[in-house]
């Protein structure tokens, strides 16, 4: 089901070093992969000689389609064909173990499925050393693991790799096991592969089993067409930071964008005495404590729609709850009113920022003694209490611009922002902050443009 131009733009990137093709194409669907790869074996562009090519699929419907297609663009080759209906990660962790690496090449667009932590296929993969917990991140290390050293691999996967805790072992698995050789954004998500309709980018990676990493290649073009190609290297510390411990992939979105963090801005969080959370009220879990409307004594709930351009609560006729009754069984899910810092977690794909933050100003809760936060919100505290009022609207401006969004589009290709992705930032000084929250008091009403003008004085 991979777009035939991707395709061929797939089998284009690996190198055309000589000797025996034996490919692996894991979740074959109707052949595409294979079908572009042997089409440009027979245009001239290759100079290996093709000898087998393994073509997974484990859905009985597509077989006829699959075999049809390979078998066309085979014609007259001397190449053997496998068409293969069984399970690719029960194989594959069979050859693993048995220490079979049978192939010189490897091309896949996977099947995007989370995997169930008590799954069998969960239980097979750490039988060989693979801790995943989707499908496509399971296949792709699969795939990497049964390539013979020097050889390559090309995939189409998506971004949500590049940062987060779940996808960390899938990250140290690849630097263990081979280098980074390129990586082609689509900067469109909506034209590319306009059929997934999914939330984040897809990028294409190509790997080198067990090869010297050196520098990383990054291209990017608006879509399939690639009409607006381009290209540049980059050293591999400024793909992978050196002592990240994440880490995490930053991707240069823009040609020749090396964006890093200024000297002004080493700071973690724990430097500057500040913690994000995840908001600990789950609406779902708690319903018989949720009320619509506040009453004397219940806490106020915020969810991200209370925090747009400025915090607006209650919002009336809202269909969520408004507030969280103040019992001794909430007591653990509730901050004490104060000044904190509101990110949603999930941006709409519309907005011009992936981090939209808010500071939470206690004098809108007159007389309420504490705060529910909803579990869509990430909220920076200290020690769950708040934090001073300088403080916490200089994090806001700080998190509002654009120097902050580009940085997190490096590692993020979706509209999710955890709390571990902001932890994994940089961050001012808590003198610099303070200066940022002076300027914002003293100015109250500001746009993008004062937010990003503000920045490039400080960071000049």
């Amino acid at each position: 089901m991979t777009p035939v131009k991707i395709a061929r733009f797939m089998a284009s990137m690996f190198s055309r070093k000589g000797g025996p093709l034996r490919l692996l194409d894991p979740g074959a669907g109707q052949g595409a992969l294979s079908c572009a790869l042997l089409e440009a074996w027979k245009g001239g562009f290759f100079t290996f000689q093709p000898d087998a090519i393994d073509a997974f699929e484990i859905d009985s419907l597509l077989l006829p389609t699959l075999r049809k297609n390979v078998e066309r663009e085979k014609g007259n080759l001397a190449i053997d064909i496998n068409i293969r209906n069984m399970d690719f990660i029960e194989h594959a962790v069979h050859c693993i173990l048995c220490r079979e690496r049978p192939y010189t090449h490897a091309i896949l667009n996977p099947p995007y499925k989370k995997i169930r932590g008590d799954s069998r296929h969960r239980l097979i993969l750490r039988d060989v050393g693979i801790e995943t917990v989707n499908l496509y991140s399971a296949f792709v290390a699969l795939s990497l693991a049964m390539l013979i050293a020097g050889w390559q691999m090309v995939a189409i996967i998506p971004r949500s790799f590049c940062n987060g805790p779940y996808f960390k072992p899938f990250r140290e698995f690849i630097r263990r096991h081979s280098s980074i050789v390129r990586i082609h954004l689509f900067e469109a998500r909506n034209k590319a592969f306009k059929a997934d309709k999914v939330l984040q980018e897809n990028v294409i990676i190509m790997l080198e089993r067990d090869t010297p990493q050196g520098d990383v290649t990054i291209s990017t073009s608006a879509d399939d067409t690639l009409r607006d190609y381009s290209s540049n290297t980059y050293p591999f510390a400024k793909i992978v930071y050196p002592g990240d411990p994440q880490s995490f992939f930053h991707v240069p979105i823009n040609g020749g964008d090396t964006l890093v963090y200024p000297g002004l801005l080493s700071h973690s969080l724990s430097d500057i005495d500040i913690e994000v959370s995840t908001g600990p009220v789950i609406d779902f879990r708690m319903k018989e404590f949720l009320r619509y409307q506040h009453e004397p004594g219940d806490a106020p709930l915020l969810y991200p729609a209370h925090l747009n351009e400025r915090v607006k609560w209650p919002i009336d006729g809202f269909k969520k709850p408004n507030a969280i009754a103040y019992r001794p069984e909430t007591m653990k899910w509730l901050y004490p009113t104060g000044f904190y810092v509101g990110a949603r977690r999930v941006s709409s794909k519309e907005e011009k920022r992936r981090i939209v933050a808010n500071t939470i100003d206690p004098s809108r809760f007159p007389g309420m003694g504490w705060l529910g936060f909803e579990n869509h919100l990430n909220i920076f505290h200290r020690r769950k209490q708040g934090i001073s009022e300088r403080i916490a609207r200089g994090l806001t401006v700080y998190l509002n611009s654009s120097f902050i969004d580009n940085m997190i589009r490096r590692f993020s290709g979706h509209t999710q922002v955890n709390a571990t992705d902001l932890r994994s930032l940089q961050y001012p000084s808590r003198a610099t902050l303070e200066d940022l929250g002076k300027w914002a008091q003293e100015r109250k009403e500001f746009g993008q443009e004062a937010i990003d003008h503000i920045m490039e004085t400080i960071l000049k």
